[in-house]
């Protein structure tokens, strides 16, 4: 769970015990002001608010106070949520002042150690450095339940937070901070949490660019600042790292205005809408840079020589921009230095235009970058150093992220829909039982796609087509002109949900030709990018790889991306999905199975000269695949992470770890020290241990066939419909999209974000543990050996990496769990015949999976791992009133008439809001 990442060192939970008492002592004081009295006295964690002595029993939600305690409380939450990521940051400003950063897990100066220690010198991780390269990408999943108003709320009371950490203040200084946070306080207190109504695509969008805009590229000169004193910190030679080339590149990926699979709002003029947006915030930032850095290079000619060169080409670039390049050079007469970056502003790119920009302007952000390292060495020519490390290796470094487009637009789409919109072309052309395209065995499909791909011709006007057919026509034809007018480098991967076959794949090519984006060679300009989601998808995604990599216009399309990229290797994603995997078979499953298929992918791509970068597609919590990030990068396969990585950042993860520049700047240091450490260690990364594999395949069977039962057991979709507020959670607006695939309502049909939202809310935590209990226990009876081999290691650097990470996610998800309230939701499904069965089963495989990772720890958990039980009881212990308050109003409610019902819905609405924040995640 998100609430219990990184809590567990002793600096952060006294820090975070200082913080929360004095954001609960403030809340307390604004509520009793306010004539709230008794909703005050009933807050969670009263020995930070009152005497020791004044004890207090079980605290249950009187009817006329409720909704102000279930308000309170989830204010209450937030300010732990702060309290928390206050105390995490501190602790490692403390130990970086202190020069312990390397016993810090994932920090760079723990992977420069680690790589020292295995035999890298420092030139060739510095040569590591300038090869890495991630990108987050940022989506809205529905997993965001708050409000966007309270998100900035909690950003300003954050930053306050951290202004009184600042020892500088005099007392009257400090006294009129604190009355500003509790000015916050009581401005979270009365405003409303929940979404009134669903939010729109463009507020989304909003939100992401504020992210992209404000936040994340504000965070890499942080992620470079910090490598860089691990690099003195360690002894090597500082001019390995001269230059802004030499830091590895963080970019930013987007799918808010491109990701199709099962939203209908998102068409193809928001999509054009969105690169337009983009490509405008992003010229507008890189023009804010320099701007400023035109003001910073104030250096008078008559105070140091001019270099040769410089005036001749402030001459010839003013000329070539007319008017706009003379005022530029105007502005500051005998500063040659300034005029140049004046010159630079002035040749930025319209945001729209046609696809020859006007004499003078910049094309691409390479050719600004070339001007750039002009400035920088006539800079260094008169010794001023030191000005362009400072002044303009930052700017260097913002266009290497953000270039002319902000983030790349992946474009997703479901492959059932292409088949439908293909049907529908062949339908058009009048080709016989083209409508049943959909059931055509995948010889025909293939002999079919092979020859439609070597011709040219359409198959049908555009003005003919409708439905699928007329929505890929116009996304293709719209990344087509965005191309055409600003090249490819804003635009991201078509990629193919459900991807069932290599057949799914070429279908893009034949869709793309209709829309005008395949060559004249029939060559694709983007990587058409395979998703591979459920159980039975990562076991034949190798073959399908294989298949689809060694096809003629495939290779011959990766051959044109690589051109138009200014790279010689090729490369092609795979997107592999934790979410469906995870949903389908269970955690086990899920975890092995993803990484037995990223090892036989790799290998595929090797075999085709291609590089495979892996696209991982996490979600916020353990049973959707996160989990965290260092050990998640360490724990993938050997020569998976050959250089770049992407991952997506989901709905409330966006906030978690990405909502302040400090938690932003950790997270992308370790992804990216991570991905560096693990990529250099793989040429001398110790081979898997003996029988591992087996071992590991023996578990995830058993897991499996527990979990599988589980779902197939006669009545448990109708269990998981009562004992669970699924169906409240359906009803809420908290993302733009359909919390449902098209189709027959089923289990199925339920996307993976509901399926663990459900579970959490009713402390069940179904999706991140159920079924290891079973797999461990089978394993020790069948193959003792090699379970003793599994759990001999009594830390964390003696542990295989892979299973630590499995094992340590689901024992903090298993940390979360409560059978009391279990029980508790369970009563609402009574009804049922099989209710106290289900109930039974599941307990059952709760203690079982508790005494088996008591073995795996060596004692109890509340022992072996301390911070994460502390944390996860601070928090039960102060959810339980409002889940008994949520079980109160889920019986009314669902017996209610559509009146009432729609009376209860907001409170019940703000039952899962605040139990949500209490676990620190949605789904």
């Amino acid at each position: 769970m998100n609430a219990l990442a990184g809590v567990d060192g002793p600096n952060a939970l006294s820090r975070t015990d200082a913080t929360l008492r004095q954001l609960m002592g403030a809340l307390h004081r604004v509520l009793s002001r306010r004539g709230q009295q008794a909703v005050a006295d009933a807050l969670p964690w009263p020995e930070l608010w009152r005497r020791a002595s004044e004890a207090r029993g079980e605290v249950r939600f009187p009817e006329p106070l409720a909704e102000a305690c279930v308000q309170a409380y989830s204010l209450a939450f937030q300010l732990l949520d702060s309290a928390e990521e206050n105390g995490i940051i501190q602790q490692r400003r403390q130990a970086e002042d202190a020069g312990d950063l390397g016993e810090e897990s994932g920090s760079w100066l723990q992977n420069f150690q680690l790589l020292e220690a295995r035999g890298c010198d420092p030139t060739t991780i510095a040569a590591g450095l300038r090869r890495i390269r991630i990108e987050p990408v940022l989506t809205a999943h529905p997993t965001e339940a708050k409000r966007r108003t309270v998100l900035e709320h909690q950003r300003r009371l954050y930053r306050l937070l951290v202004e009184l950490e600042n020892t500088m203040w005099t007392r009257a200084e400090r006294a009129d901070l604190e009355r500003e946070l509790e000015a916050w306080v009581e401005r979270l207190l009365r405003t409303g949490e929940i979404y009134l109504q669903k939010p729109s695509l463009s507020d989304e969008r909003r939100m992401v660019v504020h992210h992209l805009r404000n936040i994340l590229p504000n965070a890499i000169p942080r992620v470079h600042r910090s490598l860089r004193a691990a690099w003195r910190e360690m002894g090597f030679d500082p001019a390995l790292l001269e230059g802004a080339a030499a830091m590895p590149r963080i970019v930013f990926g987007n799918w808010v205005g491109g990701d199709r699979d099962g939203h209908p709002f998102v068409t193809a003029d928001f999509t054009a809408e969105t690169l337009v947006l983009f490509r405008r915030e992003a010229l507008s930032f890189v023009g804010e840079y320099l701007e400023d850095l035109a003001a910073r290079l104030s250096l008078s000619e008559n105070r140091q020589p001019t270099p040769p060169g410089l005036h001749a080409a402030l001459q010839l670039w003013s000329e070539a921009l007319g008017e706009e390049g003379h005022q530029a050079i105007l502005r500051n007469p005998e500063e040659p230095w300034r005029q140049y970056a004046n010159l630079m502003r002035a040749a930025l790119p319209p945001p729209e235009g046609e696809a020859a920009p006007p004499p003078g302007r910049f094309r691409s952000p390479a050719e600004l970058l070339e001007r750039l390292d002009a400035l920088a060495e006539w800079l260094r020519s008169v010794g001023a150093d030191r000005l362009v490390t400072v002044d303009l290796e930052p700017v260097a470094a913002l266009v290497r992220t953000i270039g002319f487009h902000l983030a790349t637009v992946d474009v997703r789409q479901n492959s059932a829909f292409h088949d439908k919109a293909i049907a529908q072309l062949l339908t058009l052309a009048g080709t016989e039982a083209g409508a049943d395209y959909a059931e055509w065995p995948l010889d025909r499909r293939r002999a079919w796609l092979d020859a439609e791909l070597s011709s040219r011709r359409p198959l049908a006007r555009p003005e003919d087509t409708e439905d699928e057919a007329r929505a890929m026509f116009e996304i293709h034809r719209t990344l087509d002109v965005h191309k055409d007018h600003f090249g490819t480098e804003g635009l991201g991967a078509l990629i193919v949900s459900m991807t069932r076959s290599a057949e799914d794949l070429l279908a893009v090519y034949v869709l793309a030709r209709e829309g005008g984006l395949l060559d004249r060679q029939g060559r694709i300009p983007l990587n058409v990018v395979p998703l591979f989601e459920t159980i039975e998808d990562l076991q034949r995604a190798p073959g399908i790889m294989d298949d689809y990599l060694g096809h003629p216009i495939v290779q011959a399309s990766l051959d044109c991306q690589a051109e138009l990229a200014g790279r010689e290797e090729r490369v092609q994603q795979v997107m592999v999905g934790y979410s469906d995997s995870g949903k389908d078979g269970g955690i086990v499953a899920s975890m092995w199975g993803l990484y037995r298929a990223m090892d036989a992918l790799a290998e595929a791509g090797r075999k085709h000269g291609v590089r495979l970068v892996f696209f991982h597609g996490r979600g916020g919590t353990i049973g959707r695949g996160a989990g965290p990030t260092h050990r998640f990068v360490r724990a993938l396969p050997a020569r998976t992470v050959q250089s770049d990585m992407r991952f997506t950042v989901q709905g409330e993860s966006i906030r978690h770890h990405y909502a302040n520049l400090a938690t932003a700047a950790h997270q992308l240091e370790l992804f990216t020290a991570c991905a560096l450490g693990t990529s250099l260690s793989d040429d001398v990364r110790p081979p898997d241990p003996p029988g591992l594999a087996e071992a590991m395949e023996a578990l995830k069977v058993e897991s499996r066939k527990a979990y599988r039962a589980l779902l197939e057991h006669e009545g448990f979709v109708a269990f998981f419909e009562r004992a669970t507020p699924i169906d409240a959670i359906e009803s809420s607006r908290i993302g733009s999209r359909p919390a449902r695939r098209p189709g027959q309502r089923s289990l199925d049909s339920l996307r993976a974000i509901p399926w663990v939202f459900a579970w959490n809310q009713s402390r069940f935590i179904l999706p991140g543990w159920f079924g290891l209990g079973t797999g461990l226990e089978a394993l020790s009876r069948a193959r003792p050996k090699d379970f003793e081999a599994l759990v001999r290691a009594k830390d964390e650097s003696s542990r295989w990496a892979p299973l630590h990470y499995l094992i340590s996610n689901a024992a903090t998800a298993f940390a979360m769990t409560d059978t009391e309230l279990m029980g508790r939701y369970a009563e609402l499904a009574q009804e049922l015949a099989q209710c106290d069965a289900l109930l039974a089963r599941l307990l059952e495989e709760h203690d079982r999976t508790r005494a088996m990772l008591e073995r795996f720890y060596h004692g109890p958990l509340a022992e072996t791992r301390p911070g994460i039980h502390r944390a996860a009881v601070r928090r039960s212990e102060a959810l339980r009133p409002l889940h008994l308050r949520q079980i109160e109003l889920l019986r009314a409610w669902r017996v209610a008439d559509e009146a009432e019902r729609g009376q209860l819905t907001p409170s019940l609405l703000r039952t899962i809001n605040a139990i949500a924040a209490g676990l620190g995640s949605t789904g």
